[in-house]
């Protein structure tokens, strides 16, 4: 998958729930929105960190097919370093695949597994072993997987492994 597409998937466990998210990131993020999604004041300036109430819509009929929130993050400031949005809408299976397919058919492309953190990764929003922290968060099933996976994914692991590159260069200087 390039980065240079925007990207949609669903972010929450499939299955009926209170809430579904779908998350689009890439450069057209908020154009994609804009397609899907209206506010409930009818503006659509999508204030980056702001959560906003309204609707989505069919991009090409306006039908109304869901009463969301969509929270917008401006790059270089969200999870990827891109443009992202998350909608949030009733859960269930219905509601969260009609969100996804409206996406898609207003331009985004399918994300692949991992792509998300994939992407933050390429933008150095994090590094190799806080990515792999995030999938060892994703897996935690006990408090102190939980605490360790954290750990990793705040940069503890890289921060070590920093400190003993740093010793060996040093060393290595000396030689």
């Amino acid at each position: 998958m390039d980065t240079a597409d925007t990207i949609v998937a669903i972010a929450t466990p499939a299955g009926a729930g209170g809430i579904g998210v779908i998350r689009i990131s890439g450069p057209d993020a908020l154009q994609i929105a804009g397609r899907v999604f209206t506010t409930a004041s009818g503006s659509n300036d999508f204030a980056s960190h702001r959560t906003h109430f309204g609707r989505l819509l069919h991009p090409d009929t306006r039908d109304h097919i869901d009463d969301v929130l969509m929270t917008s993050f401006h790059a270089p400031r969200s999870y990827t370093g891109e443009d992202v949005v998350e909608l949030c809408c009733h859960g269930g299976t219905w509601a969260v695949r009609q969100a996804l397919r409206l996406c898609l058919e207003a331009g985004a492309s399918p994300a692949g597994p991992g792509e998300f953190t994939r992407r933050a990764f390429l933008n150095g929003k994090m590094d190799l072993a806080q990515a792999e922290g995030v999938m060892d968060l994703i897996g935690a099933k006990g408090e102190a997987a939980l605490r360790a996976a954290l750990s990793i994914r705040e940069g503890s692991l890289s921060r070590q492994a920093d400190g003993f590159s740093q010793i060996l260069l040093e060393h290595s200087s000396h030689i």
